[in-house]
């Protein structure tokens, strides 16, 4: 990929100052906008509450992979008891991974995930309890060597929630003073390219499979030279969702017009709940590819099923196991996420999850047959359902 382009804006009370560098005809074009006049301007595109508000209904009605978690979910049940009474167990899962606490359903820590993983396949990593203050966060930061950007993040995660790239200390700070829970502060990985892949091992095989690939488009937007960031947000259905948290993020900012072929990035990571456009590459999967994350997943003691999200560089270097890094990493609660590419029904994500889950099955009757390991009993699973929704809503 070539760079043609560099944009960059000020923003101050009274203006935004775009500044443009056009790199083929090494020439600078400045332009300054009046806050006062674009906030009219802007106050006229974002005053159609009602308007926008059932575009957004329709948006998610028509277009399954918006539809609540519940919804999606609710037919599998019937197949969910069906594994439950074959393991006589309805929380089977806690022994595919049995070194992830509850196998990474839920309540899982980040931190000690990485603690498993091996140095080089992962972003340096820090964890924070809960009201460490701000000069106990900075001292390990520098101490460790960390540069902003970082992405901050929550040790026990759900969805993309409270996940954040922060660009100074002063974003850190309101972060931490936020904070209800334990975080994480990770080095930002400037790799250009993320995807998810969905890893297994049978117990007693050789070998461990991929059966799930997903490439991600970050959320963007692309400049016509006339249109605001607000009303390029406004036209495309999947930055519209978006829209009230990218109010609270960006605010005036979303009031810049881009030069045409402009793109402007509005979340810098591979999230489908923060807008990502999530694409099925399943059919692209190599042997090369299956030996590279089979090699990497054979070092992470106990790991049997589970999908890592992988920044990389180029396709060449990740299926040579080069120039990646492994930004996260899940358990028993992974998704086959590929079936969100928006090319799928979803019958197609019926049949996925439906065969996700006899293999997490499989895996989990495997190692408790071999390992000796106990299934988790209802008191024990139901304890962990509690404590996940009171979890949520501390952070939601």
């Amino acid at each position: 990929m070539i760079t043609r382009r560099i944009t960059s804006l000020h923003v101050t009370q009274s203006f935004i100052v775009m500044t443009y560098h056009d790199l083929q005809d090494k020439k600078w074009y400045t332009s300054k906008l009046s806050i006062e006049a674009l906030e009219e301007k802007y106050r006229k595109i974002t005053a159609r509450p009602v308007y926008l508000s059932l575009k957004r209904f329709f948006i998610r009605l028509l277009n399954w992979e918006y539809w609540p978690f519940n919804v999606i979910y609710a037919p599998i049940l019937f197949y969910w008891f069906w594994l439950s009474f074959k393991s006589r167990s309805i929380f089977f899962f806690n022994t595919a991974s049995p070194l992830i606490k509850n196998g990474g359903f839920v309540m899982e820590s980040k931190w000690l995930i990485y603690e498993l993983m091996p140095r080089q396949y992962c972003p340096l990593t820090l964890l924070f309890k809960c009201g460490t203050n701000m000069l106990s966060v900075m001292n390990a930061v520098n101490h460790n060597s960390l540069k902003f950007p970082l992405i901050a993040k929550p040790d026990v995660g759900s969805k993309g929630v409270l996940v954040k790239k922060v660009n100074n200390e002063n974003e850190l700070a309101d972060y931490v003073n936020k904070m209800k829970v334990d975080f994480l502060l990770q080095a930002y990985i400037e790799y250009k390219n993320e995807i998810g892949i969905l890893y297994y091992r049978i117990p007693g095989e050789e070998r461990g499979r991929i059966s799930g690939m997903v490439g991600k488009e970050f959320l963007k937007v692309t400049g016509d030279g006339k249109s605001s960031i607000a009303e390029l947000i406004i036209n495309e259905p999947r930055s519209l969702l978006q829209l009230a948290v990218l109010k609270n993020i960006y605010g005036n900012i979303l009031q810049a017009v881009l030069n045409l072929g402009e793109e402007y990035m509005m979340v810098p990571y591979g999230n489908h709940a923060r807008g990502a456009r999530f694409i099925d590459m399943s059919d692209q999967v190599t042997d090369q590819l299956t030996r590279t994350i089979d090699h990497v997943c054979r070092q992470i003691p106990g790991f049997y099923f589970g999908r890592m999200d992988i920044m990389y560089d180029n396709w060449e270097e990740l299926n040579a196991g080069k120039n990646f890094s492994i930004v996260e990493l899940n358990g028993a609660g992974s998704e086959p996420t590929h079936i969100y590419d928006p090319a799928h029904s979803i019958f197609f994500a019926y049949k996925e999850i439906i065969w996700h889950l006899k293999v997490l099955n499989q895996i989990s009757a495997g190692n408790r047959q071999r390992e000796g390991l106990r299934y988790m009993n209802y008191r024990e699973g139901m304890a962990m359902l509690k404590n996940n929704a009171r979890y949520l809503k501390l952070v939601s």
